[in-house]
């Protein structure tokens, strides 16, 4: 139907002339049907009445020769069984009233005599009389009043013709919106086209369509006019554009070379600043090496000192390397199977003193179930570094650092968050541009090159994946989300991890292998290593040792006696403190299908025998995220 507001178009034009027309031609057409059928329905009622009549004096008749009232009586008592007659008699043929009925729920006066055959519609009632012949001989008259209903003949053959109509105008109304489609749609293209023309100035803008006749005609009129138009109007803009151009290229030329002097200048400070504060303390270091070369915890403290600022400067130059090569093309990134734990624990590594330095809390999230990545390890540790480098460095000092990580949908979503300073929502997208620095005033010391965010974001792109930034404010924190494709999707539930770093202190290891002389070896070179180690040589033995001891680590052999490694994990996992045990599996099979189902047991990583020594060091430090704790 069409709208109401629209009533001056001309589709509404067009609708209104077909649903009107509609409308007169089924009111004429409905008025004559109707007094058609009140003319039939009275014929059938005045006949229907007849027959009735006809019916009681045929069976009336030898009554009344007879005079037997009682036998006509009885018989009038039968039209009882037809509600509509509301009084009956019978008269004999000299006038005389010989029987009646009334129905008892009506007050009916009957005749004192009958009055000639026919009949006549009085108050909504026919009354009828018919003549009683016995032997060719009239023996009196019947007399019958039936109610009349007329009125609820019109009023229900009304409704029906109002279902009717109302449909038909429905239908009319559809059809006629169909049928002016083929009018009114160029003429609203034309004004459509006119409209957007007012608005926009736009004049390569036409009508579109091949139209006949007028509207045809019309169409392409307007089009050549918006064509003229559109030629003047551009010839005129082309020497207001050459004027412009000319001033803006002289504007921007030395806007630009504004901008890439004072940013030269602040990267230039910066990093003279950058490098003179690790040169500090390694002046200091050297000089309590010169005079206290005899004290070794001095000497001890000052070696620490100077290899924590060596790393720091190490890193700054590392950076700037890498958006070196990253910019002339010259950077390569190594693609592998890469395991987020491994990747999470070397950034770890790497951040662990600076955030320690600064008295963060660290809180880690990350999945329970291994989840790997197509990418390369080294790159991807320096995306978290330099987030989580760049989260302690704009928070406080005793603030909080978070690293979460959850799997949506085959992707890998990383959160970097902390308790900072916050970034303004001007900041939110130029923050990873080279050189740009979120607080640079003399108050922070620490304020960095602007080259850590810049890197990271180049390094997730050429690994498929997107970085965001967001903040509530200033003083709010703020959050950096990396999206990456994973490989393979863990099971979905996460828990947190207990935020601890990695260290050089003593581990609680548990080692399972039915091979003595394997086991013992591996045990005896753990112990003298200051680890605590218990051996066991079957599946039962190892699962009750696991419980008591609560291990942080457990390397375990697949082929144990009386339970498989598989199992065993899996028996680990259900323990109090087993999601906290980083568990390795140690196997002679060493297929893609052998370490899929050993990640799906609950091991962290799959080891091929034989093991060297050298490999199980690297698991104790590199293998886990933070050093497991007992609950």
């Amino acid at each position: 139907m069409m709208p109401m507001h629209d009533t001056g178009s001309v589709r509404s034009k067009l609708i209104l002339m077909a649903v009107a027309t509609t409308v007169v031609a089924l009111l004429t057409a409905g008025v004559a049907m109707l007094l058609l059928d009140l003319r039939t329905f009275q014929r059938y009622w005045i006949d229907d009445l007849t027959t009735q009549a006809d019916i009681v004096a045929s069976v009336t008749a030898p009554a009344v020769s007879f005079n037997d009232t009682a036998d006509v009586a009885q018989s009038l008592t039968l039209l009882r069984v037809r509600p509509q007659i509301v009084a009956a008699a019978v008269y004999t043929a000299n006038g005389t009233r010989f029987a009646t009925y009334v129905r008892p729920d009506v007050r009916a006066q009957l005749p004192e005599r009958p009055e000639p055959a026919g009949y006549r519609i009085e108050r909504g009632e026919v009354v009828l009389y018919r003549d009683i012949v016995e032997n060719g001989e009239r023996v009196g008259t019947v007399y019958l009043r039936s109610r009349y209903g007329v009125l609820d003949r019109a009023l229900s053959y009304g409704a029906i013709l109002g279902g009717v109509l109302l449909g038909a105008l429905v239908i009319a109304a559809l059809v006629a919106s169909r049928l002016q489609a083929s009018i009114t749609r160029p003429l609203e293209a034309v004004t459509d086209v006119a409209r957007q023309v007012m608005l926009r100035r736009d004049f390569s803008l036409r009508v579109p369509g091949k139209e006949k006749g007028e509207i045809g005609v019309l169409v392409e009129a307007f089009n050549d006019m918006l064509a003229e138009i559109g030629r003047r109007s551009d010839a005129l803009q082309a020497a207001n554009r050459k004027l412009e151009t000319e001033m803006d290229v002289r504007q921007r030329a030395e806007g630009a070379l504004i901008v890439a002097d004072r940013r030269k200048d602040e990267f230039l400070a910066t990093l003279a600043h950058e490098l003179r504060n690790p040169l500090a303390p390694i002046r200091t270091g050297l000089d309590i090496l010169r005079i206290r070369s005899g004290d070794a915890q001095a000497t001890q403290r000052a070696t620490d000192i100077m290899e924590r600022q060596l790393r720091q400067m190490v890193r700054l130059v590392d950076d700037l390397l890498d958006v070196s090569r990253i910019n002339t093309g010259k950077f390569t990134i190594k693609m592998g199977r890469v395991e987020l734990k491994a990747v999470v624990n070397d950034a770890l590594e790497v951040v662990r003193s600076y955030i320690e330095l600064h008295g963060h809390e660290l809180v880690l999230e990350l999945p329970d179930r291994p989840v790997f990545l197509h990418g390369d390890a080294t790159r991807l540790a320096q995306i978290l570094s330099n987030l989580l480098n760049n989260a302690a460095k704009y928070t406080n000092r005793g603030g909080k650092v978070m690293l979460k990580g959850a799997v949506e949908d085959k992707t890998l979503v990383l959160e970097i968050a902390d308790t900072g300073i916050g970034l303004a929502p001007d900041m939110l997208d130029s923050v990873f541009e080279m050189f740009v620095q979120v607080d640079s005033t003399l108050e922070r010391s620490n304020a960095g090159l602007g080259v850590g965010l810049s890197l990271a974001r180049k390094l997730v792109e050429l690994h498929g994946g997107t970085i965001t930034a967001h903040s509530e404010g200033l003083g709010l924190g703020s959050r950096f989300l990396v999206r990456l494709p994973i490989v393979v999707e863990p099971e979905p539930p996460t828990k947190p991890t207990p935020a601890a770093f990695i260290s050089t202190e003593s581990y609680r290891i548990l080692l399972a292998d039915d091979n003595v002389d394997f086991v013992n070896s591996i045990g005896a070179l753990l112990t003298a290593m200051g680890h605590s180690v218990v051996i066991t040589h079957n599946g039962p033995d190892a699962l009750a040792a696991a419980a008591r001891f609560c291990p942080d680590y457990a390397f375990l052999d697949i082929g144990l006696p009386h339970m498989s490694g598989y199992d065993l994990a899996r028996g680990i996992r259900k323990l109090p403190t087993g999601a906290m045990t980083v568990l390795i599996a140690v196997t002679g099979w060493g297929q893609e299908k052998d370490r899929q189902l050993a990640f799906e047991a609950g091991f962290d990583h799959h080891m091929v025998k034989p093991v060297r020594f050298e490999q199980i060091e690297e698991i104790l430090g590199t293998g886990s995220v933070v050093k497991k704790l007992r609950t």
